[in-house]
């Protein structure tokens, strides 16, 4: 079963990134809450990013619009392979619908 993107409510992963910039350490937020150390970092990162106060990420919507691409191009290219296997379905076809009809 896939996990899920992201378990924690927007809110509630805001509020912690507030906490954490207002001077609470991560590692206490990590014990007092669920989230490990690791995760709210990130999240403290992440919204560094948006804001631009940290240039080493894509920000928020550039991470929504490369996971969009990366579907749409998955979707071009079984599109392009369905294409491509039913063009060389029907140039046989014509081949061979061809010899049939001239004997």
């Amino acid at each position: 079963m896939p996990r899920t993107r992201n378990p924690y409510p927007t809110e509630f992963r805001d509020q912690l990134v507030a906490l954490a910039r207002a001077g609470r350490s991560v590692e206490s937020l990590a014990r007092e809450f669920e989230p490990c150390a690791a995760t709210i970092h990130g999240w403290v990162k992440q919204a560094d990013v948006d804001v631009g106060d940290r240039t080493d990420g894509l920000t928020s919507e550039e991470r929504e619009e490369l996971r969009r691409l990366r579907r749409e191009v998955k979707q071009l290219r079984q599109e392009r392979d369905i294409l491509s296997k039913a063009a060389a379905w029907f140039a046989q076809n014509d081949v061979t619908s061809r010899r049939s009809s001239s004997s």
